[in-house]
């Protein structure tokens, strides 16, 4: 029987500045961006994961840019306020997180960090 997990994701980014949204993710989700020299990795900015054992990349597409994710958080408009202050956006606010918006397009939430044990954690499961 094979096995599978989640290794990472791939952030599309349409658009000519690749350098500017891995910047952007690199500081929003506190991940260095990392070089690379290798023909293969032309158009694609790795950011490095450290130990979460994750592989992230910010690539340049042709196609609408996309992805989802959420940022958790335990001060939520204050984290709000420092991807604004990163060129995000806010599109609307649900319950008790924001939906915001990349300066390349994409979608994604800022959510309050919850204890996976504790009393609410199955709302959002």
């Amino acid at each position: 029987m094979h096995k599978s997990r989640f290794s990472g994701f791939i952030i599309d980014c349409n658009g000519d500045d690749l350098d500017g949204a891995a910047a952007f993710w690199s500081a929003a989700l506190g991940m260095p961006t990392v070089a690379s020299l290798r023909p293969e990795d032309r158009g694609y900015v790795l950011l490095d994961s450290g130990e979460r054992d994750l592989d992230v990349e910010v690539q340049q597409v042709t196609h609408a840019s996309g992805v989802h994710l959420d940022i958790e958080t335990d001060a939520v408009e204050t984290e709000v306020r420092r991807l604004e202050g990163l060129g995000a956006s806010r599109v609307r606010k649900v319950r008790d997180w924001y939906v915001m918006q990349s300066p390349t397009g994409q979608r994604f939430c800022v959510v309050p960090a919850r204890d996976p044990g504790g009393a609410g954690w199955n709302e959002w499961v």
